[in-house]
């Protein structure tokens, strides 16, 4: 008795200390992607079924992408892309997964197993993508969230919810997490041109504003 109320303290203290640690692995790889696990070790080529675990670095060449299980989730990563595993725990049919974003691109697909939900994050210095089931790509400051709902987390505490089919991105002059209907209203204003230098002399001609020019402000993925 006394040993099961032990263990019934130690669950009920977090999460994590009676789940388990899981391991991603690859799916498909294409050009140069290679994998570090550990500050001292060297970088070492991947391979498809290859497992990875918790603290693996994860970096891809020019040209190069890799697409990796993380427990019933899959994540694309993009060319030129270095992003750290920090954790993965299964719990009976829960799921968390963790990943620091250094640089590149990634799109993630999140999916819960049967029965049970995942808990899923993407953090890079200035910003946190928190998810339990969607689909979104990341580059560190952009999100484009294809459907479900994503919170999107400042590094000053500021949280955003981006819904399917929204954006948002880090202001970083101003220091603040842009909501998305603000995001989408810079995405349509549109582009006043700049008068020429004949657009309002002295000689008192007319200026002429352009019209049909829109100023789609599409994020460089």
């Amino acid at each position: 008795m006394r040993n099961f109320v032990v263990l019934f303290l130690l669950c009920a203290g977090g999460w994590s200390l009676c789940a388990q640690t899981g391991q991603g692995r690859f799916l498909e790889i294409t050009g140069t992607v290679e994998i570090k696990t550990g500050a001292a070790a060297a970088w070492s080529p991947a391979a498809v079924e290859m497992e990875i675990s918790r603290n693996t670095v994860i970096s891809t060449g020019f040209k190069s992408m890799a697409v990796i299980a993380l427990g019933n989730s899959t994540l694309t990563i993009r060319p030129l892309t270095k992003l750290t595993l920090e954790e993965i725990l299964q719990k009976e049919n829960d799921e968390e997964v963790s990943l620091y974003l250094d640089t590149g691109r990634v799109r993630a697909e999140v999916s819960p197993p049967p029965g049970g939900r995942t808990g899923f994050s993407v953090r890079s210095a200035s910003v946190t993508a928190s998810v339990r089931g969607t689909a979104f790509e990341f580059d560190t400051r952009h999100i484009q969230v294809d459907n479900g709902r994503v919170l999107y987390s400042g590094v000053n505490g500021q949280q955003v919810y981006v819904d399917g089919n929204e954006r948002s991105y880090v202001d970083e002059a101003q220091n603040r997490v842009v909501p998305p209907f603000e995001a989408a209203a810079a995405a349509l204003a549109p582009a006043i041109p700049e008068l020429g230098a004949t657009g309002n002399s002295a000689g008192g001609s007319t200026p002429v504003i352009q019209t049909g020019t829109v100023q789609t402000a599409q994020t460089a993925w």
